[in-house]
């Protein structure tokens, strides 16, 4: 089956819906990793998810995934699972904004891991827009200086800089994974290993969720699938450069998610180095991309 044609700007208004989707879902998620650690919360969102998408997979009689396309997503249910703790972990200890911010550095890298895994071409302007982005960076952790950070919050910031280089791999596993799967099928198998293996440490590390819980845990997998089956979408029709722009979008919702739900105020010092990280990004990724490959398989 193959894939119909789309605009590169409807599948970024995809995408920018993804993130949005997304964003909500850290704020629930960061609420429950406060209550019962980030490996608790991740473990079952990931389960409630399996569960609601492999309900949908069965109805539609979907066929098992080839041999292919369960390597990748043996790969990216991995790497998404390293990301996502890390991230999680560290988004306890900072604010959103600013955890959000350090992802943005995922964008610049995944244009690294496109040149060397999926030949996309390095423009000259990626080797300026990574020292601008590294300025950002500098900046946000000047204010964690200025600010007297404590040691928990440095850690945080270390955790989620190391979350966005596993994101950034993922983010090219995922346009890999939508050119052989549809957006249900990457959904659900990645879940089921990011699940399978956070279950393998279960009875060491996870708790069993409270009542008051459930429905928290219940929105996380609902807007968590809806987002990865919109990006899988998304990705799938334009090329890894084009749509990873989308992410700063993720921003502006930390923002207002971080103040609106704990409370957290933005510093002169984030906005500083977000600015400089998304200018950096942009000056890696402009300039017109060259149509995404197009294959047979992807829905």
């Amino acid at each position: 089956m193959s894939v119909r044609p789309t605009s590169a700007a409807f599948a970024f208004a995809v995408a920018s819906g993804g993130i949005a989707t997304y964003s909500v879902m850290d704020a629930l998620m960061k609420g429950l990793s406060i209550e019962s650690g980030a490996y608790s919360a991740v473990l079952w969102r990931s389960v409630v998810g399996v569960m609601l998408l492999g309900i949908v997979f069965v109805a539609r009689r979907r066929p098992w995934p080839e041999p292919a396309a369960l390597k990748l997503h043996l790969m990216r249910g991995a790497t998404a699972g390293f990301s996502v703790l890390l991230f999680f972990w560290g988004l306890v200890r900072v604010p959103m904004a600013q955890g959000v911010a350090l992802t943005f550095l995922a964008p610049l890298i995944a244009l690294y891991f496109a040149a060397a895994l999926l030949g996309e071409r390095i423009r000259r302007a990626a080797i300026l827009g990574s020292v601008v982005a590294s300025l950002g960076v500098l900046a946000i952790a000047a204010g964690e200086v200025q600010a007297q950070a404590s040691t928990a919050h440095v850690l945080g910031s270390i955790a989620i800089f190391a979350a966005s280089i596993f994101y950034a791999y993922s983010l090219i596993l995922l346009r890999q994974q939508a050119q052989v799967a549809d957006p249900l099928e990457v959904a659900l198998f990645t879940s089921i290993v990011l699940g399978g293996l956070l279950l393998v440490g279960a009875p060491w590390l996870a708790s069993v969720p409270a009542v008051g819980q459930l429905p928290a845990i219940g929105a996380s997998a609902v807007l968590g699938s809806i987002s990865a089956m919109a990006l899988a979408w998304a990705y799938g029709r334009a090329e890894a450069q084009v749509l990873a722009p989308v992410e700063y979008t993720a921003f502006v919702w930390a923002a207002i998610l971080g103040y609106l739900v704990f409370d957290e105020r933005v510093s002169i010092y984030t906005v500083i180095g977000t600015v400089l990280i998304i200018s950096g990004c942009v000056l890696a990724v402009r300039g017109k991309a060259a149509p995404a490959p197009q294959t047979e398989a992807a829905a």
